[in-house]
């Protein structure tokens, strides 16, 4: 069975992580949850409970199609823990797809790969990708080449038809 993964932390924008963990799944991908730590419950943004599977040592990149990382207050987590953004950098290397929402690509400017490409964000989020050499685009979603971002809650159909298709190709 393909495999996605998706990264978590506390504060995570909790629909931004609950709507593309069972898409993925209906489109027959088994979903693996990395956090700083495995089996470790991690409150989103609004409540939510979510359960990492697995820690970042434990995380095999080549296993893995895709990483999806959600928004809300956990990219900002997120960025300071070195292991986790180490596997955003290993998946970029590797040519998978990285899908980020919201704040989520502020784990792709702490990994180094925005540089040059068309991305979009929370709006918040949009001067630190333009610092960091991305082009932004207010827009749905954006597609340049392996990464796919999206803005917010609202934006996930889109983000996530798209992210379902650059794994189809």
């Amino acid at each position: 069975m393909k495999k996605v993964l998706m990264l978590v932390e506390e504060g995570a924008e909790d629909s931004e992580f609950i709507y593309p963990y069972y898409r993925f799944q209906e489109e027959g991908y088994k979903v693996d949850v990395v956090g700083p730590k495995a089996n470790q419950t991690y409150p989103g943004k609004h409540g939510v409970p979510f359960k990492s599977n697995l820690a970042p040592e434990d995380v095999k990149i080549s296993e893995y199609e895709a990483i999806i990382i959600p928004g809300g207050k956990a990219p900002d987590r997120m960025r300071i823990n070195k292991d986790l953004v180490q596997i955003v950098k290993d998946a970029h290397e590797k040519g998978k797809i990285i899908a980020a929402v919201c704040h989520g690509p502020q784990m792709l400017i702490e990994a180094g790969i925005v540089r040059g490409k068309k991305v979009t964000s929370w709006q918040s989020v949009a001067t630190d990708l333009k610092n960091a050499g991305a082009i932004f685009l207010d827009a749905p979603v954006v597609v340049d080449g392996n990464i796919v971002t999206s803005r917010f809650p609202a934006d996930l159909p889109q983000f996530c038809k798209e992210a379902i298709k650059l794994l189809k190709k």
